[in-house]
């Protein structure tokens, strides 16, 4: 067993973004097993779930005559538009049933302002509102941090450089992520983390 200053993140591992889901992921159900296993080693274990309102500005469906997967500005940035997933109290917007999550002592759920995205764990799409999580592992005196989940490329990759900024010893199982790689982003967020100190296992 890990030492409690050591914590595992789960990003995500929605039925949306499995095989399946509104927004899947190849291979997002292979890693929930590993995951379920991984997770015997922590004592302190934190979930996030993507938690949208229907009216998310995030969705194409919002935006008349968008394409998903095209790109649109907010007042924050550049903003990819999604299919509608993980709507609040949704079936898709539920853990993966293989994934036992009872070993986790809170689940922080993001995405649920209207008019911003989150990727992060830590902030929002605006890069300002934080979520909260930082504050709770600080009370818990955690220095380190195990990232694994869906996806690599999207909501991993960017919590795992935010736990970086925030001075977090940071490390992704890629072999227990999967990425969307959505033109190229795959290859550029790996590259990205792996700059950032970010260790890759996996």
């Amino acid at each position: 067993m890990r030492d409690a200053t050591e914590a595992l993140i789960v990003i995500d591992l929605q039925k949306d973004f499995c095989p399946g889901g509104a927004l899947a992921v190849a291979g997002g159900d292979q890693i929930v097993p590993g995951i379920n296993v991984l997770a015997t080693e922590f004592q302190t274990i934190a979930l996030t779930q993507d938690w949208h309102p229907a009216n998310h500005l995030s969705f194409a469906a919002n935006h008349a005559g968008a394409a998903e997967y095209s790109e649109t500005r907010m007042p924050y940035g550049p903003q990819t538009l999604w299919p509608v997933h993980c709507v609040q109290g949704t079936p898709g917007a539920g853990f993966h049933e293989g994934f036992d999550t009872r070993p986790a002592q809170v689940i922080l759920r993001k995405g649920f302002r209207p008019e911003i995205d989150s990727y992060s764990a830590f902030f929002e799409n605006d890069r300002v509102t934080g979520t909260g999580l930082e504050g709770w592992l600080r009370a818990r005196d955690v220095t380190g941090l195990t990232l694994a989940g869906l996806a690599t490329d999207f909501c991993v990759a960017f919590s795992a450089l935010d736990a970086r900024a925030l001075g977090f010893d940071v490390t992704v199982r890629l072999d227990l992520s999967r990425g969307i790689d959505l033109g190229g982003s795959l290859a550029s967020m790996t590259e990205r983390m792996r700059a950032a100190g970010v260790r890759l296992e996996g």
